[in-house]
């Protein structure tokens, strides 16, 4: 469900924009807005899900984002769909923080990194369905189908886990929420998020955006402040102690404000430079997620087998390198080429994901996953939100500013001049670049965190030390 709706949106945004009247800043927060939210919370999330459960907080998260996304079905205006997009990233918050601790807490450590490529594969079928559905729903029916398709979905998943689902973590009832520090990392990340899409797409003032940037910097001053006196800290810093977590959490970040612009800069590609239709661009992306599901499974169980350092650093090189090539495309590529070139990025990402995520999340004790997953999930989204404003911030240093928001916000690709495609062009290429770069910066920290291969070949030899 979660795989749909995200890759829904990334084909189906200029048609919901037209449809709504929305005007560039209120499309770029049809999309901010889901991210920002689930953002926000995850650390809260995190900490609740240690408190309460991990199955009562997934089975919530499940209804909120059901009743999200009917509600944004109905939306009339551009700042409904704004409001009720914000309620569907709290429910998927919920959801994203705890499929993964669950899987850890109930699968063997030898058989972790095969489990999370298990469930990388239900989020990818979700993700290639939802790259055809939103073209034929397009072809077929208006934006607000898009959304329909959640609503069964959501309610047979919401009963289903209810009914099904068994808690097996132990849980810390006695303990309570620290609102304090969820209030000063609120307004942190807040400030830090909004000071960067502001400056990405030129909303604001450069007075505005630093006195936000200096708001989020003087609040988590605070925050980390008041986390290292707390006995149950939202966010527990003694975690960056364990060097395994650390370097995990660190590429990932990298490796997310890497990617995160990724996709959607190549549906812009597609339906805006090439002038493919929705479908047609929902279909040319689809090999990226065939490569990530061939390659990924594979990776997580050779990984539980053989230590994760060799597929993490291999994904990190190959996702650079794939980004480095579409960094020289120009208009007239072949589409076989730009097919090809996304496939070594989804491969790249399928090598790396899986032992990354069972490399950070395995090396917590088990009754801190909860806030392991939540701080690792924080991270990632933190970088995925940095990643589209990062793109467009680079894209502006070659390209006018005008021109990239007149091609990002176009309701009509056939009104976009070839010159104009011609600069956004350029603007891509330098933006892959150095989405490149910033990727294989995230090779030291994986690899100075050091190799698992030892620790898993004592676990498979003697099952008392996993006890």
């Amino acid at each position: 469900m979660d795989g749909i709706d995200s890759r829904i949106v990334i084909i189906g945004l200029p048609q919901v924009a037209a449809a709504l009247h929305a005007d560039a800043e209120q499309a770029i927060w049809f999309t901010q807005s889901y991210v920002l939210v689930g953002t926000i919370v995850l650390l809260l999330i995190g900490r609740a899900t240690d408190i309460v459960g991990r199955v009562r907080i997934y089975t919530t998260g499940f209804a909120i984002f059901t009743i999200g996304s009917a509600l944004t079905s109905l939306s009339q205006d551009p700042n409904q769909f704004i409001l009720w997009r914000g309620l569907q990233g709290l429910g998927v918050a919920m959801l994203f923080i705890n499929s993964v601790a669950m899987i850890v807490d109930a699968t063997p450590r030898n058989d972790l990194g095969l489990s999370l490529g298990v469930n990388q594969i239900a989020f990818r079928f979700g993700a290639m369905a939802g790259l055809t559905l939103s073209g034929f729903i397009l072809s077929l029916s208006d934006w607000r189908a898009l959304f329909y398709i959640n609503i069964p979905i959501g309610i047979f998943g919401t009963v289903w886990a209810h009914h099904r689902l068994r808690e097996v973590a132990k849980v810390e009832r006695k303990t309570s929420l620290d609102w304090i520090g969820f209030v000063t990392f609120s307004i942190s990340i807040t400030a830090l998020l909004l000071a960067l899409t502001y400056d990405a797409y030129g909303l604001s003032e450069a007075i505005e955006v630093y006195t936000l940037l200096a708001v989020s910097a003087l609040t988590l001053l605070i925050f980390i402040a008041y986390e290292r006196r707390q006995t149950h800290p939202l966010l527990d810093m003694s975690l960056l102690r364990i060097r395994e977590f650390t370097g995990g959490v660190i590429a990932q970040l990298l490796n997310a404000i890497a990617w995160g612009a990724f996709l959607l800069l190549l549906s812009l590609y597609y339906q805006l430079v090439l002038d493919m239709s929705p479908l047609a661009a929902g279909i040319a992306i689809i090999p990226f997620d065939i490569a990530f599901l061939a390659v990924g499974p594979l990776s997580g169980r050779l990984s539980d087998k053989y230590g994760h350092l060799p597929f993490t650093t291999s994904g990190l090189a190959l996702t650079s390198f794939a980004l480095y090539l579409f960094s020289t495309m120009t208009m007239t590529t072949p589409l076989s080429t730009v097919i090809f070139h996304q496939m070594l990025v989804g491969a790249g990402m399928g090598l790396f994901v899986s032992p990354n995520i069972s490399s950070v999340m395995g090396s917590v004790p088990e009754k801190r996953r909860g806030i392991a997953s939540a701080f690792r999930a924080t991270f990632f989204q933190v970088g995925y939100v940095i990643s589209l404003n990062a793109a467009v911030l680079i894209m502006t240093t070659v390209v006018p500013y005008q021109t990239i928001t007149q091609v990002i916000s176009s309701l009509n690709p056939i009104m976009i001049t070839v010159n104009d495609k011609i600069l956004f062009m350029k603007g891509l290429s330098t933006a892959y670049l150095w989405l490149g770069i910033i990727n294989a910066a995230a090779i030291p920290p994986s690899v100075l965190r050091g190799s698992s291969k030892h620790r898993l070949r004592l676990v498979v030899h003697d099952n008392k030390v996993l006890t």
